[in-house]
């Protein structure tokens, strides 16, 4: 059996750990408020619903698509953690973006990394090769 891609790994564990964080950040706080009630997960990271379900949703679509869609993910989520993360620097601690995800250092941090991880894997993982006279999918 081959070892996984790194995009392939990239969607399967961070899917998962953010699955992870999406569940246990409803425990600091699940407001849907504008930005709501925000709560510091492990005292670093604020959160609130929508963080929450950003997570969770991001997640899942990673463990879903990690087996045939992974490079693709990987890509796409990267792009869009790198510029929530820039996004966010650019607001300051204590901001929302869109008046609903709350900004913080540690989660802006977070989302840069995942974003940088998330490019990362998937320019290392080679594209898929088309036999010839094979017909291309989009």
């Amino acid at each position: 059996m081959d070892a996984p891609s790194p995009a392939r790994f990239y969607a399967a564990s961070v899917g998962a750990a953010l699955i992870v964080l999406g569940i246990v950040g409803f425990f600091y706080s699940a407001s849907f408020g504008s930005p709501g009630q925000v709560g510091e997960m492990f005292g670093v990271f604020a959160v609130n619903g929508w963080v929450n379900v950003l997570h969770i949703l991001s997640g899942a679509l990673g463990l879903l698509v990690a087996g045939y869609a992974a490079r693709q993910y990987s890509l796409w989520l990267g792009f869009i953690y790198l510029a929530l993360a820039l996004w966010a620097f650019a607001l300051g601690d204590g901001e929302a973006i869109l008046g609903l995800l709350p900004v913080d250092t540690g989660g802006s941090l977070l989302h840069l990394v995942i974003g940088a991880l998330g490019v990362g894997a998937a320019l290392s993982t080679p594209g898929v090769k088309k036999k010839k006279g094979e017909p291309a999918t989009a």
